[in-house]
């Protein structure tokens, strides 16, 4: 079964996703009510999409979706870098 890429926040205000660019890399998308994007690019040759998609899910369902984010990348050791936005 595959995995989710997309997530929307309960108030339907933000959206979080992932998805893999045209020659492989793993990108993280934001955009929010106001359609401001922002885009990072997710370090390391092998990154977990387990992980990844465990640190939308919960950065989604909070009140602050961008800063809990950055927390819950952190937490899962992500390392990231912004390219759009």
């Amino acid at each position: 079964m595959g995995l989710q890429t997309s997530f929307h926040a309960p108030s339907g205000g933000d959206f979080l996703g992932w998805r893999k660019s045209r020659v492989g890399h793993t990108e993280i998308v934001y955009e929010d009510r106001l359609s401001h994007r922002m885009v990072w690019r997710v370090e390391g040759d092998e990154p977990s999409e387990d992980g990844i998609v465990a640190a939308l899910s919960a950065a989604v369902a909070s009140a602050r979706v961008l800063p809990s984010l950055y927390d819950e990348l952190k937490k899962r050791a992500i390392a990231i870098e912004r390219i759009i936005g």
